[in-house]
């Protein structure tokens, strides 16, 4: 058994030059060498143009292989290259995780004219209009794509709310009326702004039967087209909770019963987001935004932040079988909406706390492992990263005994087990250099330990019971391993 570590393979500014899968291909035995057991790959469906970085989706059936919005490729390749890369990583024994956006569609074909009531942007549950006539792109018909795979029209009434009104030349959040329309119901949808239904574009109506019939027909064809073994969930918060559990579990039950699923609900709330990983009967992963929220803040704060409180309503602290624990991502980086990007000083002690503990999954950026540049630049940080994935791979094993006992100075143990005997100690400090007492069990007394980041570069010799002390230098991180076992 070796411990499980994703890889998010992509950035928000990666160059838009189609050879993004390419480069995935290329990669992928690296990426086996180093620990990664999981890639999740940007969304590979048409957008609204080569430029997309995959969430306008237009066309969930075009994988760079038809002419429409005036280019073949996506950003990121051909079709040809997308199952070529998918292919790559499965050969390594890597599974491709496929990022799925469902709840919208952007650049329809044609316009629709339908009723609607605009709605105030904060709170979409209050009326601002009488009822009148717009205009929408909500005509979805394909040309470039000539009912390839699929015959499947989209209309006005496959959607619940709009941002434009073509007639009026207005921008707004409409919601379009009509039979069984509106938003979906408040038990089922995140309540922020009244409700939360609306993101951005075409807003798809999870409640329309043709809208399910559809995309149940849709997924057994993707799934079978490209051999990916799972999904990542993109915008769930904005989606209907009851048509998300009852897709997934269809998919289990008539598709692929190893389908392995995670989903981005973003939100700094604990009970919300464990709320909603219960309303989904625990039937998927989540990522760990209030973790990333700590991580953040620590970087923020320095040495004034309390170290021992770091996991606190986090879901690697309250649902560890469930949570995708990560640093940063393309949503967090600079410049993006969400924007919250952990503190460079801060990212190898944020980095060793999900790589070197056992609860959740792991997920490595590739904008912190490869470096961004541009206007929105940061070091890549692959030196390190390289020395925790090889920690992670051979020393992160047995149990774990934590010492969260300072709020500038924590640390752990793993004491190995039989498949790998030789465990870590790590300790990472956001204040002075310091020291822990820390017990690394009998199997490793009177042994020499060393820091593997090279960080401190003094050994630690066990005691009879297993016992040392660890020393970290200032805002710093060090794994300390047997000196014999590297």
């Amino acid at each position: 058994m070796t411990n499980e570590t994703m890889m998010q393979y992509f950035e928000w500014y990666l160059p838009n030059d189609g050879k993004h899968w390419q480069h995935l291909a290329e990669d992928a035995s690296h990426l086996k060498n180093i620990g990664i057991s999981k890639v999740w790959m940007p969304p590979a469906f048409k957008g609204t143009g080569s430029n997309d970085v995959g969430y306008g989706v237009y066309d969930l059936y075009d994988l760079g292989e038809f002419n429409q919005n005036g280019t073949v490729r996506t950003k990121y390749g051909s079709r040809e290259d997308y199952l070529n890369a998918v292919n790559a990583l499965k050969e390594q024994e890597i599974m491709p995780i496929s990022d799925i956006v469902l709840n919208h569609k952007a650049n329809g074909d044609a316009k629709e004219r339908f009723q609607v009531v605009k709605v105030n942007p904060s709170n979409r549950q209050e009326k601002i209009s009488e009822p009148y006539e717009i205009e929408g792109w909500t005509q979805f018909n394909f040309p470039g794509r000539q009912d390839n795979y699929s015959d499947f029209k989209w209309h006005w009434y496959h959607f619940t709310g709009v941002d434009y009104d073509a007639l009026h030349n207005e921008n707004g959040i409409y919601m379009i009326l009509g039979d069984n329309k509106g938003w979906a119901s408040q038990e089922n949808i995140d309540q922020e702004n009244g409700n939360y239904d609306y993101l951005m574009y075409d807003d798809i109506d999870f409640k329309h039967p043709e809208v399910q019939e559809h995309l149940r027909d849709w997924v057994a064809w993707f799934l079978e087209t490209s051999g990916v073994g799972g999904f990542r969930l993109d915008a769930i918060k904005h989606i209907d909770k009851t048509f998300m559990a009852q897709f997934i579990r269809y998919i289990r039950e008539h598709l692929k019963a190893d389908l392995y699923v995670f989903g981005e609900y973003w939100k700094d709330s604990h009970f919300d987001i464990t709320d909603y990983l219960h309303s989904v009967d625990l039937q998927f992963d989540l990522i760990d935004v209030m973790l990333h929220m700590s991580l953040f803040e620590a970087g923020q704060k320095g040495s004034d932040f309390d170290l021992s409180t770091i996991l606190d309503d986090s879901l690697m602290k309250s649902h560890p079988d469930f949570a995708v624990t990560f640093v940063d991502n393309h949503d967090s980086q600079k410049g993006q909406a969400l924007e919250s990007t952990v503190a460079e000083w801060f990212k190898p002690l944020a980095y060793g706390l999900i790589l070197l503990r056992q609860e959740g999954i792991p997920c490595v950026f590739y904008g912190d492992y490869y470096g961004i540049s541009g206007e929105f630049a940061q070091e890549s940080f692959q030196t390190v990263l390289d020395k925790l994935l090889y920690i992670r791979q051979y020393h992160v094993y047995g149990s774990q005994e934590d010492y969260f006992d300072h709020a500038n100075c924590i640390g752990w143990t793993c004491l190995g087990d039989e498949e790998h005997p030789d465990g870590v100690a790590v300790i990472m400090s956001n204040g002075e250099a310091n020291c822990k007492r820390m017990n690394m069990g009998e199997f490793n007394r009177n042994k020499v330990f060393v820091d593997y980041l090279n960080n401190c570069t003094e050994e630690v010799i066990l005691d009879d019971q297993g016992w040392g002390d660890f020393p970290v230098q200032e805002a710093s991180l060090s794994a300390w391993v047997n000196k014999d076992a590297h």
